[in-house]
C-alpha cells in the first residue's frame, strides 16, 4: 500500500483504517533507532503512523531548534522501507494556534534532572505528545528508552489523565562502539565522537557495581577522565517512577542517567540497573 502523508486532522481521519493503530512520534532525521521503534509498532498494530514534527515548544531560547536536522524526503524513504502506513507531518500553524494559552504541566518530575537544565522542555514535550494522541487517536505509542525521563513522564501523563493508550518503551539502539544513536550525533567531529564515548563507558562502569554510591563513583571517574573536553550537566542515579535520586539502601530498579556537551553538541544517555540485589 502506498505511503500516505497527512498534514492535518482531516487527512488523518481519511487515512485511518479499522484495527489497532500504533503511533511513533519523532522529530524526523530518522536513524536506525527510529527504525527499531517502527518495527516494534508494526508487530503490535495493523496500522503504523509516524509523526514528523520539530516541536518548537520543547526547545529553549539557546538551544538548536533552527539547526535541528530536517531531512523530510530521506525520512519518507525510511518510512516506506519500514512499511509505515501514514506519515503525519503538520506545520507549526497546524499544531498551535497563534493565541495558544493552555498546555500541559510536567509537574515536579519535569523540573528535576534533565528538566533542571532545560526549563519548560518537558511541558512542551507533553503538550505536543497529548496533541498527537488526540489527533492520531492511537491504541499504542512507541518511544525510545534513551529518553528515559521523557518516557516516564509520558507514562505518568497517560495514567494521570486516563488516556486509553498503551505506552511501549523500546530499548536504546547503539552504534557498534557503544554511542547511543541520536539525530544530533551528525554534529560531532571525529575527535568529539571519541570524547562522546565517555558517556556510554561511564554507564557501563556504573553498571558493574550494585550499591548506589559505588555506581556513582565508578561512572563519575570515567567522565572525569575526559577532563574539560566533556562538559557534564549531570550524572544521576534515579528511581524511574519519579526521577528522584535514590538512597544508598534503595533496592530494585534504578536508572543511571547522564547528560553532557561535547563541543556544541549536547548528548544524553542512560542505563537501567538493579541495585542491592538480595
Amino acid at each position: 500500500m502506498e505511503l500516505i502523508v497527512a498534514r492535518n486532522r482531516e487527512d488523518l481521519v481519511k487515512a485511518r483504517r479499522a484495527g489497532p493503530v500504533a503511533l511513533v512520534p519523532t522529530m524526523g532525521a530518522l536513524h536506525e533507532g527510529h527504525r527499531s521503534l517502527i518495527r516494534q509498532a508494526r508487530v503490535r498494530a495493523d496500522q503504523v503512523v509516524v509523526s514528523i514534527f520539530v516541536n518548537p515548544l520543547q526547545f529553549g531560547p539557546n538551544e538548536d531548534f533552527s539547526r535541528y536536522p530536517r531531512t523530510f524526503e530521506a525520512d519518507l524513504d525510511v518510512c516506506r522501507a519500514e512499511g509505515v502506513d501514514v506519515v503525519f507531518h503538520p506545520s507549526v500553524e497546524d499544531m498551535y494556534a497563534p493565541d495558544r494559552q493552555i498546555g500541559i504541566s510536567s509537574g515536579e518530575m519535569g523540573r528535576i534532572v534533565e528538566g533542571a537544565f532545560r526549563p519548560g522542555h518537558f511541558d512542551g514535550m507533553l503538550t505536543v505528545v497529548l496533541k498527537l494522541f488526540n489527533l492520531v487517536q492511537p491504541d499504542l505509542a512507541v518511544f525510545g528508552q534513551k529518553d528515559a525521563q521523557q518516557l516516564s513522564l509520558i507514562s505518568r501523563m497517560v495514567a494521570d489523565l486516563n488516556l486509553p493508550i498503551e505506552v511501549l518503551g523500546a530499548p536504546t539502539v547503539r552504534e557498534p562502539d557503544g554511542l547511543a544513536l541520536s539525530s544530533r550525533n551528525r554534529y560531532l567531529s571525529e575527535d568529539e565522537r571519541r570524547v562522546a564515548l565517555s558517556l556510554s563507558r561511564a554507564l557501563r562502569a556504573g553498571a558493574a557495581e550494585f550499591a548506589p554510591d559505588a555506581i556513582r563513583r565508578a561512572a563519575r571517574a570515567v567522565l572525569d577522565e575526559a577532563g574539560s573536553r566533556l562538559d557534564v550537566d549531570y550524572l544521576a542515579l534515579v528511581d524511574p517512577a519519579t526521577f528522584a535520586e535514590v538512597s544508598e539502601d534503595h533496592q530494585g530498579v534504578a536508572v543511571l542517567a547522564v547528560a553532557a556537551r561535547v563541543g556544541a553538541t549536547r548528548l544524553i544517555d542512560n542505563v537501567t540497573l538493579t541495585l542491592n540485589p538480595a
